[in-house]
Parts: C-alpha cells; structure tokens; sequence
C-alpha cells in the first residue's frame, strides 16, 4: 500500500483535507465542481511536482494563496517502512521535495511513487501528437532500467547542442562529427531499450485487451524515428542539408512513436469513444501490470470519471481487473451507485463524498 495517509493544502477550491485512503479501492464521487479532479490533481502532484490540467501552476494554487502543499505517509517499497513525503511549490515555481527528512530530486520522487492517470487525456495516446506516445513508452523505460534516465540526460544535451550548431547555417566537419558520434551512441542505447519495453510490455496489453474488450484486433508497433535498417550516420549525413536549412535534426529517438492501429488502420480513425477508452485504459493497466512484475511493487491509479463512455458492462469488466491487481486505485465518479455492485464483499473498498472542497467518507 504506497500512501497511507494524505494531507492536501491549498490546490484549487481544497482549502484543507486530511484523509487516510483504503490500501486497494478509493472511490471519490460528488458533483461536477465539487473538487473529485482537484483531488487526483494533489496526487498527481504529490507524485510528480506538476498539474494534468494546466502548464499554468498559479491556476493549481487556491485562489489568492502562493503555495500549495501535499503531505503524505507512503510505504514506497511496500515492505511495511512508512516514510513521511511532502511536496510543496509556491506560485513563482520553487519546488521543495522532502523524503524521511531528506530533500531528494524529481527522478527520485517519480521512482518513490509510480503513477498512472487515467483520464480524458488518456486518449492523446491515439489522437495526439507523438510526444505524447513517447512519454509513455518512456515512463516504462525509466522504471524497467535505472540506465535509462542517464542516457535521456545525455542525449537531450547532445541533440540541444546538435540543434544549436544547425541554426547557425553550417558546421565544422570536424565538429559535426564529433557530436553525431555521441547523438548517435546515445540514439541506439536508448531506442534499444523503449524498443525491449514494448516488447515486454505486448503479453500484458494483449491479455488485458482481451479481458477487457474481447476480440478487437489491435497492433502496437514502436517506431524509432529513422530506418533502423539503415546506419544512423548515413541516415544523418543524407538529412544534413536538410536540417541545416530547418535548423534541427530531423530524425533520430526524438521523433520516435507508438503506431497503434486496428486492421491496418489508426485506431484513432477507426474506433468508437468508448472503444478508444478500453485500448488506452489496456495501455495503462498493462504498464501497471509489468511495472508489478520487474520491480514487485505497485502503482497507485489515479481514474477520472471511470464510467463515462463506457456501458454497464465494460465498467464491471474494468473494475474487476483493478480489483485482481495490486494496485492502489483513487476513481472518481458522479453517482456512487454507477460502480458500487462491482466490488466483492472482501475487497478493500472506500467511498469519500466530496463538496465544495470538503471530503467525508461514506458507508
């Protein structure tokens, strides 16, 4: 059980709210503007210092106040050692991360508490940009191999540079060769381990998919952002001209995606909402799932409306997955009756009315 206890200062209309979450199901309903999303927000921000809803922190903090603060108790590790972890950041953007009495940095914090949101913008995965799909493939990354950090450090340096040399209309020779040989041995180590992911990461969606949505056929393919056919410093040479008149580099793991398509189409053209919402929602849940099986702790869920856009019986097929898994759920909802039948009588299940900032917890 990752957070046992939650203390949320300051974030939209959450003036103050202290709680203690069940360790499985925690199910937050009341109506629209009552404070269900602010409160996955606070988690979200406990987590990774930053809003889903805004780029904009000073529209995170309550209105007229200049910091926010969350404070939990989490067993980070799962192994029963409760540590006290708080966040806090003020309106010009200064962030405080402090662990069991130590100050620790954003990577640290990801690594403490590993969340997956499930929301409406979870559908970015097929209609959004690339990018998109990439921070996807490499939340995986990240938690499957420590290495992975350093090597997005390092590359993101070497492209910035790259990019900078480019804008100037010319490089050196010399130069430009010195620099392609390090894009290029950052290039292959970290493609080589998004692609080891997606291929760990498949089973799981597969099963998952078939759980939740039957016989829908669907493909994942991880694209690297160039022709891994082909050497990469061919590749770079040939686009040379190129990106000196755009001014940056135009293949490499930056332009990297996830192709996903149902029978050989987008399955962002092909599918229904509802549709949409199963893919994803197996996308997540099988992140959660390998993340389980490589480092034998789970994830804490934060799921935004979990019935819309889906029927009765698709909602009674996602929770009961969550409930055979290991994870920490936090679901919102209008009416707590929409998923209240779903749960057996022995799950951990607790229900928290919230109104006007202001959360009571419920039967």
């Amino acid at each position: 059980m990752p957070i046992r206890s939650l203390s949320i200062k300051k974030i939209r209309n959450i003036a103050a709210v202290s709680f203690e979450p069940s360790e499985r199901i925690n199910i937050i309903y009341g109506a629209n503007g009552s404070g269900k999303t602010s409160l996955l927000e606070s988690l979200h921000f406990l987590g990774l210092t930053r809003s889903f809803r805004t780029n904009q922190f000073r529209y995170l903090v309550t209105t007229a106040e200049r910091e926010a603060l969350v404070f939990s108790q989490i067993d980070a590790m799962g192994n029963g050692q409760v540590k006290p972890l708080g966040v806090s950041r003020d309106v010009e953007g200064d962030v405080k991360i402090r662990y069991g009495g130590n100050n620790i940095d954003l990577s640290e914090l990801a690594g403490l508490l590993p969340l997956q949101l499930i929301n409406t913008d979870t559908f970015e995965l097929l209609e959004g940009s690339p990018s998109t799909r990439r921070q996807f493939v490499d939340w995986g990354a990240f938690h499957s191999d420590h290495s992975f950090i350093q090597l997005w450090r390092a590359f993101k340096r070497v492209l910035q540079q790259r990019n900078s040399l480019l804008k100037c209309g010319k490089i050196d020779p010399v130069l430009r060769k010195i620099w392609d040989a390090e894009f290029i041995l950052y290039a292959e180590q970290m493609t080589n381990l998004r692609q080891r992911y997606i291929d760990l990461l498949m089973p799981d969606f597969e099963e998952i998919l078939l759980r939740l949505v039957g016989d829908l056929s669907i493909t994942v393919k991880f694209s690297a952002g160039w022709d891994r056919k082909r050497p990469l410093d061919e590749l770079l040479s040939e686009c040379l001209l190129r990106d000196l008149k755009q001014g940056f580099t135009s293949i490499g793991p930056q332009r990297a995606d996830l192709k996903v398509k149902s029978e050989g189409i987008s399955a962002s053209e092909r599918l229904s909402r509802g549709q949409k919402k199963l893919v994803v929602s197996a996308l997540k849940l099988a992140q959660g799932a390998l993340f389980h099986r490589l480092n034998n702790r789970a994830c804490v869920y934060l799921i935004d409306d979990l019935p819309s856009e889906l029927d009765k019986h698709h909602s009674r097929l996602f929770c009961e997955f969550l409930e055979q898994t290991n994870n920490q759920c936090f679901i919102t909802c209008v009416d707590p009756e929409s998923l209240t039948a779903f749960w057996k009588p022995d799950t951990a299940v607790a229900y928290f009315n919230i109104e006007a900032g202001q959360l009571v917890p419920t039967h």
